[in-house]
């Protein structure tokens, strides 16, 4: 293992944060207990006091076929997963298109695009070291409890990849701000739609310094240039705040944090 120093102002995909040191963990590496362990950053908003941090290094960002298993190391970007799929002609990570970042975090979030969810063509994972059945996995919408750190993950061989369905759910992307963001603020609350609220209680396109709620999609909290933590986390504690005293929905963050 080895640390390096990652600047998250331009690593994340919000863009905010700052130069940090975070802990490279390499193959055979016994994984500390007492750090936070990050992906692409593409959900993350950090702060200028962020927990101690780790990351899995290139290592574990292979992806190899056992017999009919995909076998996919947790620091595979979702992009070159894609591509391995269309190359191969598999099918079920079409939905992967649209959801930028590593497998690791899709795991940790159990990531999905409308119907289509990773733990739905998911086998099992390799968390502290074993494998475990997916089915074995807490889970539901956004949300997985790995119970620790998860490696690798495996998912069964179907034949067919569906270009018709890369090329829908790209589309969808239409719809989403071209500025940085860490993609959905919150997740849907049931029957609802995070983005119809906030847009409800009249914040869409409202901004605070240099950070502001899009003005294409209301659940996208977005930097405008040189947006700050502090700036990104009134924003979000003024939607929950006007949300529920409106509707008595209580908005969750889809965003981490840190």
């Amino acid at each position: 293992m080895f640390f390096k120093t990652i600047d998250f102002s331009k690593y994340s995909s919000i863009k905010v944060g700052q130069p940090t040191q975070v802990l490279m963990i390499e193959e055979g590496d016994t994984i500390p207990e007492d750090r936070y362990l990050i992906g692409g950053a593409n959900n993350l908003l950090v702060s200028p006091t962020p927990p101690p941090l780790m990351m899995l290094s290139k290592d574990f960002a292979t992806i190899t076929q056992e017999d009919n298993m995909l076998v996919i190391g947790a620091a595979m970007p979702t992009g070159r997963i894609v591509s391995y799929a269309k190359k191969h002609d598999i099918g079920g990570f079409e939905f992967c298109s649209k959801l930028p970042g590593t497998l690791g975090g899709m795991l940790a979030m159990n990531a999905g695009v409308k119907a289509y969810e990773i733990f739905n063509i998911l086998h099992s994972v390799k968390i502290n070291g074993k494998w475990v059945l997916a089915d074995e996995i807490e889970h539901g919408y956004r949300f997985a409890k790995l119970g620790g750190i998860a490696t690798h993950a495996k998912f069964e061989i179907q034949h067919g990849f569906d270009q018709k369905l890369l090329d829908e759910l790209l589309n969808l992307r239409s719809n989403q701000p071209l500025e940085p963001s860490a993609g959905s603020a919150f997740k849907n609350p049931e029957g609802d739609y995070a983005g119809r609220l906030i847009e409800a209680v009249g914040l869409k396109g409202v901004r605070k310094g240099q950070m502001q709620w899009s003005t294409v999609h209301a659940n996208f909290l977005v930097n405008l240039g040189g947006g700050t933590y502090e700036e990104a986390k009134s924003l979000i504690d003024l939607a929950k705040s006007k949300v529920l005293n409106r509707f008595n929905i209580v908005l969750i963050e889809e965003i981490k944090l840190l």
